[in-house]
């Protein structure tokens, strides 16, 4: 089993990244929340296959959430992932505390603007400021040649995409697939905190998103028309769920589309109870 190597200061991480350097290693990072599942591991994996060295963080990020957002509820597991970060084969663990990353006089933000104001900006007018700032002190502290990130936080994705290229940084930046559930619910750290009930009617999400992608493919484009059929199937499934919005956009750019033209993603969040799920999928 791989030997892992957990730092917690960002001096002794930069440090360890300059050595790798100095010795010709290439540097993964996938950065995460914690309470790892099978989609973060398979990120790790993937890592794997792109560079010598992949570099798992572990920050339960302050800055993204809302005071009315569940940052004290989102679940930690250190010991359980460093266990897991193990066994998929990562090799170094990058764990700092709020303090060490947002020291008192810290007061530098990143933002990325057009790509940010719908969707999950739409909701969380102050969630992506906060993913930008974390990942570039990420990528600033660990140094990598390739970072990856899961297409379930597709919004996301593309911003730091956007921000990794407008800010010139030489990374290899990879979204890999979302993984799901055998019933399709994507994997998530907040999974775990829906009601049995919840969870049984959690899937229609995907359900709802499998039926847009076959409409499409049928030869219907009218976007309004499919978000009607949607909103039915999770209606009819998922009487307890919320839907915060229902969106179709382009892949790249995430401008609304009303027809459905290539590259169109339709994404959706709903409420369960205290629980809000995110999912999309590439339609056409």
């Amino acid at each position: 089993m791989t030997t892992l190597t957990v730092t917690n200061a960002i001096i002794a991480q930069q440090e360890l990244s300059r050595r790798l350097a100095r010795k010709g290693k290439t540097i993964a990072i996938v950065p995460t929340m914690g309470a790892l599942h099978e989609g973060h591991l398979s990120l790790i994996r993937r890592g794997l296959k792109k560079a010598d060295v992949v570099v798992t963080t572990i920050f339960v990020n302050p800055t993204q959430f809302a005071p009315n957002e569940d940052l004290n509820r989102y679940p930690r597991d250190p010991q359980g992932d460093l266990n897991k970060i193990k066994q998929a084969g990562g090799q170094v663990v990058f764990i700092p505390s709020a303090a060490e990353m947002y020291p008192e006089a810290f007061e530098t933000y990143i933002s990325v603007e057009n790509l940010t104001r719908t969707l999950e900006g739409g909701v969380r007018p102050t969630h992506f400021r906060g993913v930008t700032t974390v990942v570039a002190k990420l990528f600033n502290i660990v140094r990598p040649d390739v970072a990856l990130f899961g297409m379930k936080d597709y919004q996301q994705a593309m911003v730091l995409k956007r921000m990794t290229v407008d800010m010139n940084w030489p990374i290899d930046f990879v979204i890999c697939p979302t993984v799901r559930e055998k019933d399709g619910l994507a994997l998530s750290s907040r999974n775990r905190f829906l009601s049995p009930e919840s969870r049984r009617q959690a899937p229609a999400l995907y359900l709802a998103l499998r039926a847009a992608r076959r409409l499409v493919r049928e030869g219907k484009t009218d976007a309004a028309s499919i978000e009607n059929t949607m909103r039915a199937i999770i209606g009819q499934d998922a009487p307890s769920a919320i839907v915060d919005y229902i969106a179709f956009t382009e892949m790249e750019t995430l401008r609304p589309v009303s027809i459905i033209g290539k590259q169109t993603v339709a994404s959706l969040a709903a409420r369960f109870g205290t629980v809000r799920l995110i999912d999309n999928l590439k339609i056409a």
